[in-house]
Order: C-alpha cells, then sequence, then structure tokens
C-alpha cells in the first residue's frame, strides 16, 4: 500500500471541483475501455451473423447434395472391363481425338496429350457421372503451353 499513498494525498490536496473532472474523466476513460475491448467486437458479431449464417447453410446444403451424390454413385453396382470400355469411351467421344483409350485386362488406359484444364475437368467429370468410374491412377504433366499431357488408369472394379 506504499504505492498508494502518494495517490491519495494528491486526491486530497484537489478540490471538489477538480476531483468531480477526474472521476468523470476516469468514468469516460472506463466507458470508452468497455466499448473497445467488450461492446463493439460484440455488435460487430452481432451485425454480420446473419449473413455468415446463411453462407453455412447454404454450404451445409452443397455438402449434403454432395454426400447424396456420393452415395448415389456407390450404389450402383461395378461393370466388369467388358462393360466399362464402351461407357467410357462414349463419356470421352466429346473430348475428339486429344484421347487415345486403350485395354488389357481389367485395365483401361486413357493417354491425352496437349489437353486444356477446362478439357480434363470435364474428362473426369464424364468418367465419373457418364462411366459411373473414376481413375485409380493418374500421370499428369503440365507443359509450356499451359496444358496438360498425361495418362488416366481405370481398374475395372473401381469405385468412384
Amino acid at each position: 500500500m506504499k504505492w498508494l499513498a502518494p495517490w491519495q494525498l494528491k486526491w486530497q490536496s484537489l478540490a471538489a471541483r477538480e476531483r468531480r473532472l477526474v472521476l468523470a474523466a476516469l468514468w469516460l476513460l472506463g466507458a470508452l475501455v468497455m466499448w473497445w475491448l467488450a461492446l463493439a467486437p460484440a455488435l460487430g458479431v452481432r451485425s454480420t451473423a446473419p449473413a455468415r449464417h446463411l453462407a453455412l447453410d447454404a454450404q451445409l446444403q452443397q455438402m449434403q447434395q454432395l454426400k447424396a451424390q456420393a452415395q448415389a454413385l456407390q450404389a450402383q453396382p461395378v461393370l466388369p472391363a467388358d462393360q466399362l470400355r464402351p461407357l467410357v469411351e462414349a463419356a470421352l467421344k466429346p473430348l475428339g481425338a486429344a484421347l487415345q483409350i486403350s485395354q488389357q485386362g481389367e485395365r483401361i488406359t486413357v493417354s491425352f496429350k496437349g489437353l486444356s484444364p477446362d478439357a480434363l475437368a470435364q474428362c473426369l467429370l464424364s468418367l465419373r457421372e457418364s462411366a459411373r468410374t473414376a481413375p485409380a491412377e493418374a500421370h499428369l504433366l503440365r507443359n509450356a503451353a499451359q496444358t496438360w499431357d498425361g495418362t488416366l488408369v481405370i481398374l475395372s472394379g473401381a469405385q468412384p
């Protein structure tokens, strides 16, 4: 309490009007600190909460749709290689001559050169949706023209 004694002496030496001004300044300072530390952040969260809630609801709905799609794909029967190849060819036919498809037993290999990123994405999407399969292996190389070269290996019996 030795550190408090000089402040008490200073306080007692102040006139009543000065004491009231110091108390008012301390109250104002306390109110500002309370605003900066407690109220302003809480009000900020309160104002952004509805928009964040809507965004999270939309994200949840999208995730549930993706889950339902994945479950539907998993529920589909697994096709043998002789039935899978025509589906792979049909799914990838819109991409044209950039693709070469070969088969060795249960292994279907799709080779491509100079495939644009959008075409590669469409290729993978077509395999997943139309042929109900996904590559078991992918060997991709981005070339100088910012297109993709590589191979996709599809195994018969592989789930998407």
